[in-house]
């Protein structure tokens, strides 16, 4: 006969309070299914294999509304979210061991007299930029089938293909050869069950030799790489050929064409300033451009993804799993909201952007690089 546990005696198993578990309860993210002889409320097995994978993404510092949509995915069993959490954890363990020995060093130094500057002092300590966002990932950052549909043509008949900045998979196809590229411990270990294998690298300095791959794939990465002309030569270097998907970072393009960046986030363009431009990018490794449309519907959050749909921008966790919002600043990140908020109200926005309700696509900067 199934051990069912009560609710004190769970919390009590668990350490947490009762509270907690009643509010878990209250929001449906783990509900007792159980009944005790006395009538109570208890937890079933599953129901206990449910709040431990609840409890661990908890303490490893995920929402509440993140960790719903991680233990309620699909396509993830209770092995997968082990794998996955013993990921994070091993990364929390590297870092917290990077910070150790930085303040050894820093102790070290100030006990000889020698003082440390403050980007010494705060390198160590700030976190990568996909450690900040990485968790939101899989509530919203799913492969658009369209979109997936015009990188995979690109790809051409390549058998294997390096995809490079890889992050959680989408836009590997399934049915070639895949060997990912993820820099991001946390991205990695968020990467499903069965996915490509995925190598620990950087894409200016990949571990491959020459001409390794029919292909090499980065997609949506180009705008994070240290070196984005490094990191396309090495593209080059280990693969016959190469597709890129990025942006069109000019005034004409993307900055000015959509209506987020030029009306509400100027911010936006100092993040580019001193980047190559698409031109260049293409110019690095002799790729041709294309132009890719975004759907009105697209299933894909990226930045532009909303265009048609402005009120999904209101929503944190949306913005959360874009790169840009963490990298402009909370302050104008609330600038920017408030201000979208006031104008769908008033519907200022809907008179400004009154075009953009006819399209089924937009063009808006996005482009193929393809050798």
């Amino acid at each position: 006969m199934e051990e069912h546990l009560t609710v004190g005696r769970v919390a009590e198993l668990a350490d947490v309070s009762v509270r907690t578990l009643h509010h878990y309860d209250e929001i449906g993210l783990v509900r007792p299914s159980a009944r005790t002889p006395a009538g109570y409320r208890a937890y079933s097995a599953v129901d206990v294999e449910r709040l431990r994978e609840v409890l661990a993404y908890r303490r490893l510092g995920f929402g509440l509304r993140e960790i719903a949509d991680l233990v309620d995915d699909p396509a993830t069993d209770a092995v997968a979210h082990l794998h996955r959490l013993r990921g994070l954890l091993l990364d929390q363990r590297d870092r917290a061991a990077a910070m150790v020995m930085a303040i050894d060093r820093e102790l070290e130094a100030r006990a000889m007299g020698i003082s440390t500057t403050p980007e010494e002092q705060l390198k160590v300590f700030g976190p990568r930029l996909y450690e900040t966002i990485g968790s939101a990932y899989p509530a919203t950052r799913r492969t658009d089938p369209r979109i997936a549909a015009r990188v995979w043509e690109a790809l051409g008949d390549a058998r294997t293909v390096l995809n490079v900045g890889a992050g959680t998979g989408s836009y590997e196809p399934p049915d070639r050869d895949v060997t990912a590229v993820e820099p991001s411990a946390v991205m990695r270990a968020l990467r499903p069950a069965g996915a490509a294998p995925c190598v620990a690298a950087e894409a200016e300095n990949l571990p491959f030799e020459d001409q390794t791959f029919d292909a090499a794939l980065a997609f949506s990465t180009v705008h994070h790489w240290q070196d984005p002309i490094a990191g396309l030569r090495e593209l080059r270097r280990v693969a016959r050929r190469v597709v890129v998907f990025t942006h069109d970072d000019s005034e004409t393009g993307w900055l000015n064409r959509f209506w987020l960046s030029r009306d509400y986030l100027p911010e936006v363009g100092d993040l580019v300033t001193g980047r190559p431009s698409v031109q260049e990018l293409a110019g690095a490794i002799d790729a041709r451009l294309e132009p890719v449309l975004i759907p009105w519907d697209c299933a894909d959050g990226f930045f532009e993804a909303y265009w048609r749909r402005p009120e999904a921008y209101l929503d944190e966790h949306v913005r959360r799993a874009v790169s840009v919002w963490t990298r402009v600043g909370p302050e104008a990140e609330r600038r920017a909201v408030d201000a979208l908020r006031e104008d769908l109200a008033s519907g200022r926005w809907a008179e400004r952007n009154r075009e953009l309700t006819a399209l089924d696509a937009a063009e808006l900067g996005l482009r193929l690089l393809v050798t």
